[in-house]
């Protein structure tokens, strides 16, 4: 006799042959069917269980999307994924410039990734501009708790599934973002840095808190930036020319032709080591006032910098402050490097920026939200025409200190309504330099804006 069982899709054959007596059959226990039973059970939940976890699985977005670099179209229909986040697709981002311009952008696309549904893809950070900084995103952010911190808001993944790649036969739509939106986006960032450059951040900060109050100067001298404006006031000529070669390097940097006295007199270059000097004596900041310069390499290197070492002794930087094996880690990684002067920037007790780049725009809105810290920001046009007259002798010093001193008792970081032009959206304030709709929640808060009320500045 032959008797076929069928189990899991597979076929066992079981041979019994008539000729054995019955008696030497041996009988199954009451003990051995319950141990078959439970063992059955136990069998059986466990392959629900992993159902479901492969059911959740085919449950993924259908679609694929990058608004900045790919954009992956499938025929079928979205899916409706875990926590009731209905996605559209994957957005791929990839990031150019600086670290706190990167920052930003990625901000940017969390928000369109969460009005428009779409999955994002852990971001690419640029390694081919000037800067040629190697790292990664997570050499720099903290990338579980970016995906953690926004898991009830945006699905976040780290890389992008591999049916989707291009050798695949898929075709990416590339397209950029939208810039000068108005969108309202989020006040609380996501991005964390690691927990390296956290802990030498904080260290920083301990050393110079420890020795009693500073201000952090954001002394944007350097080359790239000079090189990008056109401004080499001050500069030998040997200077200007290499400037100028860098520029024209970069084919993206579309303005070739530049006059720098123009731009300055505009107010559109940053102001030089010297002129910031004047403008940190005459807000009457005395000699023994500590002050961090939060920079890259000043170009000139130490002959720009004599003018503000001999009027501030205390000024240092966190080469001087760190061993060298505490930075080495961070060394020719100019993003991790800005990282720390970001943290310390944010921490200071006066924060003053020469240039309002990316770095500038993004520390005056922390300070903000941290109770409105003092950050001074400079009228450039207004200084360089001060800096000018006190030059020529038709400003004395104390008609000097007046006068930037009176030009800029209202731009103190102090609460102040966000100018928004419908029409010129590049011209209005900077969202993220005041999030002026995320810092007041209440009726009190057009009394605290009408009034700038400063008395909660440090």
């Amino acid at each position: 006799m032959e008797v076929r069982s069928e189990c899991g899709g597979g076929c066992v054959q079981v041979k019994c042959d008539n000729k054995v007596p019955p008696a030497q059959v041996i009988p199954r226990t009451r003990l051995q069917v319950w141990f078959i039973r439970v063992c059955s059970s136990i069998l059986i939940w466990t392959c629900l269980v992993q159902l479901m976890a492969v059911g959740e699985l085919w449950e993924q977005p259908r679609r694929v999307s990058n608004l900045t670099n790919v954009l992956i179209r499938e025929p079928a229909p979205p899916l409706v994924a875990a926590r009731n986040y209905i996605s559209n697709g994957f957005l791929k981002v990839s990031c150019n410039g600086g670290l706190n311009q990167m920052r930003a952008a990625i901000c940017d696309m969390v928000a369109v990734a969460r009005l428009l549904n779409l999955t994002l893809v852990v971001p690419e950070l640029d390694k081919t501009s000037f800067w040629a900084d190697p790292s990664n995103f997570d050499d720099i952010f903290d990338v579980k708790h970016f995906i953690d911190s926004l898991r009830d808001e945006v699905r976040i993944v780290r890389r992008l599934p591999k049916r989707f790649n291009r050798k695949y036969g898929y075709q990416p739509l590339q397209m950029s973002p939208v810039s000068w939106s108005n969108e309202e986006y989020y006040l609380q960032k996501a991005l964390k840095f690691t927990p390296e450059i956290e802990a030498l951040g904080y260290k920083l900060v301990q050393i110079l808190q420890s020795k009693g109050p500073f201000v952090a100067l954001h002394l944007r001298y350097e080359m790239d930036m000079l090189a990008f404006s056109g401004c080499t006031h001050g500069c030998t000529q040997e200077e200007a020319e290499e400037l100028k070669r860098l520029r024209y390097a970069f084919p993206w940097w579309r303005e070739k032709e530049i006059v720098s006295e123009e731009k300055r007199l505009q107010g559109l270059c940053p102001l030089t080591p010297e002129e910031a000097t004047l403008v940190l004596q005459a807000l009457g900041f005395d000699k023994d006032m500590q002050i961090y310069i939060a920079s890259g390499e000043i170009y000139g290197s130490q002959r720009r910098l004599a003018a503000l070492r001999t009027a501030f002794p205390r000024f240092v930087k966190k080469e001087m402050l760190l061993e060298p094996e505490e930075l080495q880690q961070f060394q020719n990684h100019s993003s991790q490097m800005a990282a720390l002067d970001f943290m310390v920037s944010v921490a200071s007790n006066v924060f003053i920026p020469t240039y309002d780049g990316n770095m500038a725009r993004l520390v005056e809105g922390h300070r903000r939200y941290l109770g409105f810290k003092k950050t001074i920001k400079l009228d450039r046009r207004k200084l360089i025409e001060l800096v000018d007259l006190h030059h020529n002798g038709t400003l004395d010093w104390d008609e000097f200190s007046f006068s930037v001193r009176i030009a800029h008792g209202k731009r103190m970081g102090q609460p102040t309504r966000r100018l928004v032009m419908v029409d010129k959206p590049k011209e209005e304030d900077y969202f993220y330099s005041n999030p002026q709709e995320c810092l007041c929640g209440g009726t009190s808060c057009d009394d605290l804006l009408g009034s700038g009320n400063i008395s909660t500045i440090q």
